[in-house]
């Protein structure tokens, strides 16, 4: 058994299909490349939340996970699951490729699951930390990690603000939210369909009515039951046109798929070592540099060493001027860290100032659960 004193300690575990995803679209406007022509904006978010998230959540240890990019054993066995959907523009997947690679040379721990998502790794690294005897906190911008909420177990939703605006979703804060407890979120899901995966849900049910027939009923596995009885208690929550929807062949059905589909693997061999492996911080100095001063995270590099490396890194130099749209900043969700726009000068040439850092407090981890 684990000592009392780990259920301090956090793991972070990041859905970086989600982050870079998000981070391409926000800032697509930048046009940010290296000296070489490869795209740099979207890694470079994903490298900025990462070091507003290590900063606000206080981990030990932090494992980064994708979906694998050639193949989907889902895709294999339900062949409809994300169909339509339009191929993905080469500077987003060379990004995706990059983000992998510059997340290993920072000396993260990064999972690729064979056939598999980001979404099982989560799941796996939730699994990991509950028996490991750790707190864990998902980041991502996916409500699919909501069905993992629970005692060691919170959900940093990414929202538009960044890191420092997202909520922290508990279980308490997750039922305020929603109405339905964690555990019936995957219920509400398979109901409510995800049409972005090509999962049609039962019509009729969106995400309100379907939280009322759970919070009535518990499961959709009750509703059924009480429909098979006469259902009075689902015509009494959702109204009896809605109750003998449900009840239909091809609403179960439905349902039933989308339940299978949405499932997530939970026992991921992520190869963690919370001894000395990968993932685990403090990271080497050396890379944390090389990373972001390869990334042209000029005013990044001194939070980034502090916050990852646990080291004070030399002061920031000039960034460099890049190629992008005026009004833009470089470095982040798009505020002013670093950013001079035309006719402003550097700091200490008496028009603008850089922004000051001011050292915050370490995170209490066990106020974050």
């Amino acid at each position: 058994m684990p000592d009392a004193g780990d259920e301090s300690r956090v793991l972070l575990a990041v859905d970086g299909n989600s982050l870079v995803h998000r981070s391409f679209h926000a800032q697509a406007s930048t046009g940010l490349r290296s000296a070489s022509g490869q795209p740099l904006w979207a890694i470079r978010g994903l490298l900025t939340q990462l070091v507003a998230a290590v900063e606000r959540i206080g981990p030990v240890a932090v494992l980064v996970g994708f979906d694998d990019p050639d193949r989907s054993l889902r895709r294999d066995r339900w062949p409809a699951y994300k169909a339509g959907r339009t191929e993905k523009l080469e500077t987003l997947v060379c990004q995706l490729a990059g983000a992998v690679e510059v997340l290993r040379e920072l000396g993260l721990a990064v999972h690729v699951p064979d056939g598999l998502e980001a979404d099982d790794v989560l799941a796996s690294a939730a699994r990991f930390g509950r028996e490991a005897g750790l707190r864990t906190v998902i980041m991502t911008s996916d409500r699919d990690a909501f069905a993992l909420i629970d005692d060691t177990t919170r959900v940093l939703r990414i929202i538009n603000g960044g890191v420092e605006a997202s909520p922290l979703l508990t279980p308490e804060r997750f039922v305020t939210m929603q109405g339905i407890r964690p555990e019936q979120y995957r219920d509400l899901a398979a109901l409510r369909g995800d049409p972005s995966d090509n999962l049609p849900g039962v019509r009729g049910f969106g995400p309100k009515l379907a939280a009322r027939l759970l919070a009535e009923l518990g499961s959709v596995r009750a509703a059924l039951d009480d429909l098979a009885a006469g259902g009075e208690r689902v015509a009494a929550a959702v109204g009896p046109a809605l109750a003998a929807r449900l009840g239909e062949p091809d609403s179960v059905a439905a349902w039933r798929l989308n339940c299978q589909v949405m499932a997530m693997h939970d026992t991921l061999e992520l190869g963690l070592d919370l001894a000395a492996g990968p993932g685990v911080l403090p990271l080497p100095a050396d890379a944390v540099r090389a990373a972001f001063s390869a990334h042209q995270l000029t005013w990044t590099t001194a939070t980034a060493l502090r916050v990852l490396a646990h080291h004070d890194g030399p002061p920031p130099q000039p960034a460099p001027q890049h190629h992008r749209t005026a009004g833009r900043s470089p470095d982040g969700d798009g505020g002013s860290a670093g950013y001079l726009t035309p006719g402003q000068r550097h700091p200490g040439g008496g028009k603008r100032h850089g922004k000051l850092e001011k050292p915050r407090p370490r995170v209490d981890q066990l106020s974050l659960f």
